[in-house]
């Protein structure tokens, strides 16, 4: 989890930040912490993000587009989970693209670094507490469809959660609907504009399932069977957490994977993480193009 060291050499003495039990006894231990790290960026910047997008491995660059950016390492945000991953820098990055206001979450966590549950939905409590409307995921994953090749874009349609883990666990958190609706998670209405915007900037994109493991593990030959009988198309380790955070919340979701390699069993070499952060990078600049125009369009 993100520390809070009260030190000054490290930060300046006004970014001291309290433990739970010195905040308003009022308040739940999560929404104290969610409180501490909403101040926390708010020294910093006044801005109130439209947009969050997730950034997901080799797929960062994106961030360095972001104009008039304020950047604020997640270790100096108060229990914020940290990310451990290559190709996951563990930055908040504030300010415009495509001339709207945006919060990029450069890195994420993972329940395989040793976070809870809970903490995996942290972000996008914090993204939301910050005034953000919509919520922007993109990963890179595995192929699960053979005809989905590594390169390919998807337009994530729905989702199979196999590591039956969630961060809705717990107490109900403050804004949060105890069993959200999931008949919608990755929004509609949102998902026919990205179409359009796909197909008017001739970007080729495929649609499909994502079904989400605990990892850190790739999966066996015999798992990715499964998977494609239960419908997947697309596999990994990230995103569905995020999403059923955003769900809990009211926050439409829209979610885009980056497939960087045939999953286990469907290629003849096996499957290594370099892998995904090189095809991560091969294919920025269409993702990138993507993303921009989804934001342009707005929420």
């Amino acid at each position: 989890m993100g520390s809070f060291r009260p030190d000054a050499t490290v930060r300046p003495a006004a970014a001291f930040y309290p433990p739970v039990s010195l905040l308003d006894s009022t308040m739940s231990e999560d929404s104290a912490q969610l409180a501490a790290a909403v101040a926390a960026v708010r020294q910093h910047t006044d801005l109130v993000p439209e947009v969050a997008l997730v950034l997901g491995s080799g797929l960062g660059a994106l961030a360095d587009e972001v104009e008039d950016a304020v950047v604020i390492s997640t270790g100096d945000v108060p229990y914020y989970p940290g990310s451990t991953v290559e190709g996951h820098a563990g930055r908040l990055v504030l300010g415009q693209l495509a001339g709207r206001p945006v919060l990029v979450i450069q890195g994420r966590a993972h329940a395989y670094e040793g976070h809870s549950p809970r903490a995996l939905g942290f972000p996008i409590r914090l993204a939301h507490a910050l005034g953000a409307r919509g919520l922007i995921l993109t990963n890179a994953a595995g192929g699960v469809n053979p005809a989905f090749g590594p390169g390919t874009l998807m337009l994530i349609t729905d989702h199979l959660n196999l590591s039956f883990l969630s961060p809705l666990t717990g107490p109900v958190g403050e804004g949060e609907t105890r069993f959200p609706d999931m008949s919608n998670p990755y929004d509609e209405a949102w998902r026919m504009r990205a179409r359009n915007i796909a197909l008017t900037h001739t970007i080729p994109y495929r649609e499909g399932v994502y079904v989400w493991t605990a990892g850190p593990s790739y999966e066996t030959p015999a798992e990715i069977r499964f998977f494609a009988s239960a419908g997947a198309d697309a596999v990994g380790m990230s995103t569905v957490p995020e999403a059923i955070q955003a769900a809990a919340l009211g926050v439409p979701v829209l979610g885009i994977s980056t497939i960087t390699n045939p999953a286990a069993g469907l290629s003849v070499t096996p499957l290594d993480h370099s892998e995904v952060l090189e095809v991560g990078r091969a294919v920025r600049d269409r993702l990138a193009t993507w993303v921009r125009a989804i934001v342009a369009e707005g929420v």
